[in-house]
This record gives C-alpha cells, structure tokens and sequence, in this order.
C-alpha cells in the first residue's frame, strides 16, 4: 500500500489492539484463478510467529481454504470519517485546502495454511466464541448446543492459519497538517455523532499514538 512515512504505525500493540477491536477482515488469497476476497473475523496471536499468526475457519464449500500455501493479505479496517477543509483555520487564511478522508488500518501479510483437523477448530470456534460473547448479558457456549450438532458443523468448516511475514499500520489522522488545522480536523470529527468520527477525533488530537 502507499504509507507515507508520517502515517505509518509501528507500534506493535496499537496494530494489535486495532485487530482485536476490528476482527473482520478482508482475507485476499493468491489463487490458480486470481486473487479472491472474503470477510473473515481473524484471531490474532501475537506470540506464535516473528510477527504473529491470524486464525479463522471458512466454509468448507468456499475454494479458499483449497489454496493452502498461496500468499494472504488481511486488511483490517478502522475508524473512518469525511474530513471537511471548513475545519482548518488555514482555510480562513489562504483558502488552499481540500476535502481528504481520514481512517486507520492494518495490513498482515503471509502465506495462508488449511486446517483440516477437527479439533484444531474446535478449539479455535471455542475460543472466539468465548471472545465475542464476553459482553452478552448471557454468554453462549458452544457446549450449550449437543455435541453431535457441533460435530456436525465442525465438519462443514475448514480451520486457515497465517504466519505473518509483514505486519503494518496506516494512521491517517491529519499528521500531514499544520496543528492548527489538525486540532481543526479534530473539532469537527468530534461534533459529528458518529462512532468512526470520535474515535478519529480523539486519534487527531494524539497521533502518536
């Protein structure tokens, strides 16, 4: 991807923390028939591998997993906002500014790995399971459905694993402006009642971090 150097991020805990809060990614695989996408929510495991490992499970019905060894990119997509040249004092000065769109992101790449293995994906759609009903008033358990209704679905899904090779971070939160005009970008991201807009708001006003 482009990455100027002032949007890069290389804090490895901040990349972390963004897949954990933005888990659904979009898997692009190298195949014999060109390149192929899906959203897949994808675990990530910081401590296995030099920069971790991404895992999730597909259909078996879906001719991903069948790509085992071909080169994968995840995308994992953060927050995202319109950002309007009304917000930067500059604009009052000179007038010499445009709209730009500010959003974080991280890219994991590696080669993708089929796991065909009952139990490996037993274990991983037990532990996201476990994760994503953390914040249910009354969490679900893959124990709560009877063991031979999970050994069925266990057998219609396919684990994947990839053992990243790169992992980067884009920040584009208005480092490239003046601090008048960021702190601007800020204020106006901030007003807006949307969810994407102030978590960028609060990301503008610190983007070092």
């Amino acid at each position: 991807m482009y990455l100027p150097r002032h949007f890069e991020q290389k804090d490895a805990t901040v990349l972390a923390a963004a897949m954990h809060a933005h888990p659904l990614a979009t898997l692009i695989v190298a195949t014999a028939d060109g390149p192929t996408a899906d959203l897949i929510p994808l675990e990530f495991h910081p401590g296995i591998g030099p920069h971790g490992t991404l895992r999730g499970h597909v259909a078996r019905a879906n001719p991903l997993w069948r790509a085992s060894g071909g080169a994968a990119l995840a995308v994992f997509q953060g927050p995202q906002a319109y950002v309007s040249p009304n917000w930067y004092p500059s604009k009052r000065e000179h007038g010499k500014v445009v709209p730009t769109w500010n959003y974080t992101m991280v890219q994991a790449r590696g080669s993708l790995r089929a796991v065909d293995d009952a139990p490996w994906v037993h274990a991983l759609v037990t532990e996201l399971t476990e994760r994503h009903e953390l914040l249910q008033p009354a969490a679900w358990a893959v124990s709560d459905a009877p063991d031979d209704y999970v050994q069925q679905m266990l057998r219609t899904i396919v684990g994947i694993e990839i053992t990243l090779s790169l992992l980067v971070g884009k920040w584009k939160v208005s480092q490239n402006r003046s601090e008048a005009d960021r702190l601007g970008a800020a204020a106006g991201l901030a007003a807006s009642a949307n969810d994407d807009a102030q978590a960028l708001a609060e990301l503008a006003r610190r983007p070092s971090a």
